[in-house]
């Protein structure tokens, strides 16, 4: 009967519009609201991948996006609900732009796609170079944010996406890297 009493506040909580993740209601601290994250960002930074079959790697050379089975790319594409699987790889590549892009396990990403190595490629949902190694490889960022109705019903493409950064300059393996004049 307590814990039902209790209860009155989280859920009050739960369905206004000014909802508080992780808080505490009493001072026994029962009956509390809890949110796997506590805040989401406002604004959807992703990360894109990209590798060209070019011997010089500018900003001319054919640039390929690979594309990830979960998280957000092609413009086009509807994003996809894959519960309860979990999508590592993606989910990992989503925590990239909130801290940094230099991890260690995202650099060991970069060089299996430079050697097309074919356990890596599995996770991907497409490799713009059909099992190809590319020659380099380059990380960019861009700030996503879903297309209203008018912009949907006028391109089609369900994002709109705008450059931030280079987050990454090209990479090749034996540790070749491009530096921007």
């Amino acid at each position: 009967m307590l814990l039902a009493v209790l209860s009155y506040w989280p859920v009050r909580n739960l369905l206004s519009k000014g909802q508080l993740m992780n808080a505490s209601f009493n001072r026994w601290q029962l009956a509390n609201t809890y949110g796997a994250f506590g805040t989401v960002t406002r604004h959807r930074v992703e990360i894109v991948v990209e590798g060209t079959l070019d011997e010089e790697p500018e900003d001319s050379a054919d640039w390929r996006e690979y594309a990830f089975k979960g998280k957000p790319g092609d413009l086009r594409r509807l994003p996809r609900q894959w519960a309860p699987y979990h999508l590592r790889l993606d989910w990992l590549m989503w925590f990239l732009p909130l801290r940094t892009v230099h991890e260690e396990w995202f650099y060991a990403f970069l060089t299996k796609l430079l050697e097309a190595d074919q356990r890596t490629l599995r996770l991907l949902r497409a490799d713009p170079f059909d099992g190809d190694p590319p020659r380099w490889v380059r990380v960019t960022s861009y700030l996503y944010r879903f297309a209203t109705r008018a912009e949907f019903r006028e391109t089609g493409e369900r994002w709109v996406r705008m450059p931030l950064s280079e987050a990454i300059p090209p990479l090749s393996l034996g540790g070749s890297r491009r530096r921007r004049r």
